[in-house]
């Protein structure tokens, strides 16, 4: 009987787990529960699939993200594990032809959508099987007060009833600590394990920038950092996505949109384009998850805020899941806050969850506006602490100015109180800014003595001002449809001259050349070693095409960046190479030695 780390070696071609990833592994292979919090990245998949392959019986993965289903399948493939998959994409026949294979004990892994699982049919034929665990994968879809809540998850919880004997793993990347209690509740976790293998992730940069011509940031940032990666762009609406995929495709990027609204099969199009090319920029909504496993997306920008903070880390999480060098771009404005607390505010949920929503979005617009170390607020969020400040945030690689603000804050709050705290930000700007527009005569607001005290600011300026009283709560938006300002308890000792306030000051115009710099994968190779690469990766998108799956399936980067530093020039050499298990050394490994002792032979 092969041990774990004999699979996590032979199958997986790993020379040892990571972190937590053998304690989950035997707790499981022990028959408990457990509940698994790890960082994107962080191999969660392997928590589950190696005591499947241990296990008697198919494992059942639940899973909301389709495409990473055939991902997920086509990569265990490769391996020369037997997994399947059952969802809306499969026909009436193939679906038949998958249901055999679980009859007859023929599949260590079957990955189902939780809707096709909680069907009755689907039930009553997994009774009959011989099942060995149940994973479920996303787990914080199946919390109310989780980001992604999915409704077909709640009724999870009956599984526990109908299979009584199994263990059952939870795993995600983002839950705080009232999403977890509701993931252990539903799921009935309590006597399990839990595992908090800590939320960071060192090799992301996080950086936040106020919306200034925000396609023209987007442009300056890709031009100047990334030519020849592969990324993520974010947008709050479909139209967004749609006009700024043109858009970017116009300014010489191959750029993909990407959302609900689209067809299965442009989706299905767009997202193997994005997984199986170089240099593709996939534009989606944020409302929308991809369900993408591709691990070399070098960059994730949000052109528009995200609803939270969970989503935000969620999405961010899509970049660098290979442990090489990323950066998380956000852009933000004051419409956004409106937009979303908008959004909030009218939606059908009870008035619980709405306050919760307006708690998220104000703690992200908190992490937005923050003048320390962005990366230490995130973890804190997640109940996890980084002693120290990462190096590796904006904040940390630029310290932003402050200033004391308190005669603006003054100026800005007194003119929300003088209109009479019915109007929203642009014309209360333009109060303060002594506009002399139809709507300030409308009002008759400039004969109020708050007009015309500000024009010692640009409009810009006054932006960034009252987004950061709205973040310090000193001021409260009306959610009703009109994004009207009004003040909040916390703004009378400011008026009153009791508090003294520093705001963050504007850092947009701090010169990009003194920002650190990510460099592609490939500036960090030697040039004498350059045509072994790109021999390499030539081989490799041969044998991608050849079994129809991404390149990173056959092997992803970090291995041919083995490959290139050993140089191995026979079978038992190449199998020490990291990520080369028994089947793709078998499968792959002559073609790839062809290569490097050709390489060899060329010196």
């Amino acid at each position: 009987m092969p041990s774990a780390l004999d699979i996590l070696q032979h199958t997986f071609g790993y020379s040892e787990f990571r972190g937590e990833q053998e304690a989950i592994v035997t707790s499981l292979l022990e028959g408990h529960d457990a509940l698994v919090l790890m960082p994107t990245g962080g191999g969660k998949s392997l928590c589950y699939q190696v005591p499947a392959i241990l296990r008697p019986g198919v494992a059942i993965v639940v899973s909301p993200l389709i495409a990473l289903m055939q991902d997920q399948v086509d990569a265990l493939d490769e391996l020369g594990v037997s997994a399947s998959f059952v969802n809306s994409s499969l026909s009436y026949d193939e679906i038949r032809t998958v249901e055999r294979r679980l009859l007859s004990n023929d599949l260590d892994l079957l990955y189902i959508a939780p809707e096709r699982l909680l069907q009755e049919r689907t039930l009553e034929l997994l009774e009959r099987c011989q099942l060995s665990m149940f994973a479920i994968d996303e787990a914080h879809c199946v919390s109310q007060w989780g980001h992604d809540f999915r409704r077909d998850y709640l009724a999870l919880s009956g599984l526990r009833q109908r299979f009584p004997q199994q263990p059952f793993i939870a795993l995600t990347a983002t839950a705080d600590e009232r999403t977890r209690q509701e993931i252990i509740d539903r799921l009935q976790l309590h006597n399990g394990k839990h595992f908090i293998c800590g939320f960071d992730r060192p090799n992301i940069q996080y950086r936040i920038r106020q919306k200034a011509q925000a396609r023209k940031q987007l442009l300056n940032f890709l031009q100047t950092e990334q030519q020849g990666n592969s990324g993520v762009v974010y947008c709050l609406s479909r139209k967004k996505v749609e006009e700024t995929a043109k858009w970017l495709s116009e300014q010489g990027f191959h750029a993909l949109p990407f959302h609900a609204g689209l067809s299965s099969d442009i989706k299905r199009e767009n997202q193997n384009t994005f997984l199986r090319e170089d240099q593709v920029i996939i534009v989606a909504t944020v409302a929308f998850g991809m369900g993408i496993d591709k691990p070399d997306v070098r960059f994730v920008v949000h052109m528009d805020m995200p609803k939270s903070i969970e989503a935000y880390y969620q999405e961010t999480g899509r970049a660098g899941r290979d442990g090489d060098e990323a950066v998380a771009l956000m852009f933000y404005g004051i419409e956004d806050v409106v937009k979303l607390k908008q959004m909030a505010s009218t939606s059908e949920a009870d008035e619980a969850f709405k306050r919760l929503e307006q708690q998220r979005l104000n703690a992200l617009l908190a992490l937005c506006e923050l003048h320390t170390c962005r990366r230490q607020l995130l973890l804190r969020y997640f109940s996890d602490e980084l002693e120290n400040p990462c190096g590796n945030c904006d904040n940390c690689i630029e310290p932003p100015r402050s200033w004391d603000a308190t005669e603006a804050a003054q100026k800005a709050l007194s003119c929300v109180y003088r209109t009479g705290q019915r109007f929203g930000v642009n014309h209360i700007i333009d109060v303060l800014r002594g506009a002399n527009n139809e709507r300030v005569f409308k009002f008759s607001h400039q004969n109020l003595s708050t007009w015309g005290i500000g024009k010692e600011y640009s409009a810009d300026e006054w932006r960034l001002i009252f987004r950061q009283l709205i973040a310090r709560e000193l001021l409260a938006i009306d959610g009703e449809g009109w994004g009207v300002l009004h003040l909040t308890e916390l703004a009378r000792p400011v008026l009153r001259g009791d508090e003294v306030l520093e705001l963050r000051a504007d850092v947009q115009a701090k010169a990009e050349s003194r920002r650190k710099v990510h460099k592609r994968i490939v500036d960090d190779i030697e040039e004498a070693d350059m045509p072994l690469w790109q021999a390499l990766r030539a081989c490799r998108k041969r044998l991608a095409q050849e079994h129809g799956v991404p390149p990173y399936i056959i092997f992803n980067d970090a291995t041919l960046r083995d490959m290139l530093v050993h140089r191995p020039e026979d079978e038992h050499a190449l199998r020490q190479v990291n990520g080369v298990g028994d089947k793709k050394l078998q499968s792959f490994g002559q073609a790839f030695l062809d290569v490097i002792i050709e390489d060899n032979f060329n010196m």
